[in-house]
């Protein structure tokens, strides 16, 4: 049996880890997500809430800052090492066998795989901003500002190592609106594609 690869991208809130989860357990399969960032840590050295904020999220939302941020002399910045971690590892998980991998530019590594499904997830803002309450708690910093903020930076991260951009339909094989077909039915149309 060939490899077969599903990457979920996903906006904040939209369920899209959750999604994954459902579908890798539906299909038997390994769901990576945290586990990466848990190999992340161990390999560079950095702490987990470090790498957290560091290997999805660029520093600054307009992504050409991100060419002058934070750079040794070699002109490499913790989060290019991140990345090129990052990129051998998503590799090396793919090459093992079949899996769910959520985020972390998965899609984009892994795109000149002929077995990969690349699936983006969203919602409206309504959908989302009730989810992240309901999973996240409520917090001092309004839900508004929580997610663009972390879309904003996920957007600039993604054109950043990937020069592509995010949450683009023509970049994924399917997009799905969790907040109209629901966060089952969703992992089951995933799930019916694998």
């Amino acid at each position: 049996m060939a490899n077969r690869i599903i990457t979920i991208s996903r906006e904040f809130g939209s369920g899209g880890r959750t999604i994954g989860k459902m579908v890798a357990k539906e299909l038997n399969i390994p769901c990576y997500d945290n586990e990466i960032l848990e190999k992340l840590a161990e390999e560079s050295g950095f702490t987990k809430e470090y790498v957290k904020e560091q290997s999805e999220y660029a520093p600054h939302p307009a992504w050409f800052m991100n060419t002058l941020l934070n750079r040794n002399g070699h002109g490499m910045s913790n989060q290019d090492y991140l990345w090129i971690i990052q990129q051998r590892m998503i590799q090396d998980i793919a090459e093992k066998g079949p899996c769910v991998i959520v985020g972390r530019c998965g899609d984009y590594i892994l795109r000149d795989r002929h077995d990969l499904l690349k699936v983006f997830i969203h919602a409206d803002f309504e959908f989302r901003s009730n989810r992240i309450i309901k999973v996240y708690g409520e917090t001092e910093e309004p839900t508004e500002k929580r997610l663009s903020d972390k879309d904003r930076k996920r957007k600039a991260y993604y054109q950043f190592y990937t020069d592509t951009e995010w949450g683009k339909a023509e970049n994924y094989h399917i997009a799905l609106d969790s907040g109209k077909i629901g966060i089952q039915r969703c992992a089951d149309i995933i799930t019916g594609l694998f």
